[in-house]
C-alpha cells in the first residue's frame, strides 16, 4: 500500500475505534436503543446523499428484505449490545471484545458454510476464549456479576457480526458494498423503530451527547464507509482485512485520551492473546467477505 492508502486504513481504523468512545458517552444518556436508531438512521441518510451528490448507483428496492435481516444482524442487534455493554464497560475494553469478531465469524462459518477449520483455525479460536478470560478477569472494572454480562453482551455482538457475515455472502452476491451498506443502515433503523420510540429523553441532553450521536453516525459509520469503499477498490478486501488489528488499538487510545481510562498489564495482555488469534484466523475466506460488506 501507498502513503495515501496507509493514511485511510489508520483513518478508518481510528474513525471504527472511536465509536466505543461516543456510545460510552451517549448511552447512558439517552439509552443503548436511541443511540444506536440514530447513529444508522443518519449515517444512511448521509450515504444516500453522497449516492444523490456523485450519482453512484445503488439497489435498494430488490433485496429490501435481505437488507432488514441485514441490517439487524450486522448493525441493530451487535450495535444495541454494544452499546448496552458501555453503560458499564469501559469502552477500551468493548474495543478489545469486539475484536474477537474473526473468531465467531469462523465457527458460524465452520456450522453453516461448512467450510473447513484447520489445526491453526482452532488454536486461533483458543487463544480468543483465553484472551477474552483474562481481558475480564484483569480490567481495571471489579469483576462482578454486571461486569460479566456486559462483557457477554459484547461477545453476542461479535457473534451477530459473524452470523451477519455469512447471511451477507449467502444473499448478496454480485450487490454493491455500497448498496449493501445503506441498505443494511436503514434496514437496521426500520429494525429498531419500534424500540426508539419508547426511548425518547424527557429531559434535554447536553451539547456534548448531541455532538458524540454525530460523530457516531456521521464519522464513525458514513465516513468511515467511505474510506472503507476506497480501500476495497484499491488495495482490495484482504488488505482491508488488517483494518481488523487496529480498531481496538484506536480504542484503548481514546478511552485513555478522552475518557482518562485506566489501562492496565492485563488489559494488554488480553488484547496481544485477542489479536494473536486474529491473526491465527484471519485467512478464513468468509473473514475476508465479511469485511465486504460490513462493521464498531
Amino acid at each position: 500500500m501507498n502513503a495515501k492508502e496507509i493514511t485511510a486504513l489508520f483513518l478508518l481504523a481510528a474513525l471504527w475505534g472511536a465509536s466505543f468512545l461516543f456510545m460510552r458517552i451517549t448511552s447512558p444518556v439517552i439509552g443503548p436503543v436511541l443511540t444506536i436508531e440514530l447513529r444508522v438512521l443518519i449515517a444512511g441518510l448521509v450515504l444516500l446523499l453522497y449516492v444523490w451528490m456523485f450519482k453512484k448507483s445503488i439497489e435498494l428496492k430488490a433485496y429490501w428484505k435481505q437488507y432488514l435481516i441485514v441490517g439487524a444482524l450486522n448493525a441493530a442487534i451487535p450495535f444495541t449490545l454494544i452499546a448496552a455493554a458501555t453503560l458499564h464497560l469501559p469502552a477500551s475494553v468493548a474495543a478489545i471484545l469486539n475484536s474477537t469478531t474473526p473468531l465467531f465469524t469462523a465457527l458460524v462459518s465452520r456450522w453453516f458454510l461448512h467450510e473447513p477449520l484447520y489445526a491453526k483455525k482452532w488454536i486461533g479460536i483458543g487463544f480468543g476464549i483465553v484472551g477474552v478470560f483474562a481481558l475480564v478477569g484483569w480490567s481495571p472494572v471489579p469483576l462482578s456479576m454486571q461486569t460479566v454480562f456486559s462483557a457477554l453482551l459484547s461477545i453476542l455482538a461479535a457473534f451477530s457480526y459473524g452470523c451477519g457475515g455469512v447471511y451477507a455472502k449467502k444473499a448478496f452476491t454480485g450487490v454493491s458494498s455500497l448498496s449493501l451498506s445503506i441498505g443494511q443502515q436503514l434496514g437496521a433503523a426500520f429494525v429498531l423503530i419500534p424500540l426508539a420510540a419508547f426511548a425518547i429523553p424527557t429531559k434535554p441532553v447536553s451539547p456534548l451527547v448531541i455532538y458524540s450521536v454525530l460523530g457516531l453516525a456521521v464519522f464513525c459509520t458514513a465516513i468511515a464507509y467511505l474510506f472503507y469503499f476506497y480501500l476495497l477498490a484499491n488495495v482490495g478486501p484482504t488488505k482491508t482485512l488488517s483494518v481488523t488489528f487496529l480498531v481496538p488499538v484506536f480504542g484503548v487510545i481514546w478511552g485513555m485520551i478522552f475518557l482518562h481510562e485506566k489501562i492496565t498489564i492485563g488489559m494488554l495482555g488480553g488484547l496481544a492473546v485477542i489479536l494473536t488469534s486474529i491473526f491465527l484466523l484471519s485467512d478464513v475466506k468468509i473473514i475476508v467477505k465479511r469485511q465486504e460488506y460490513i462493521k464498531g
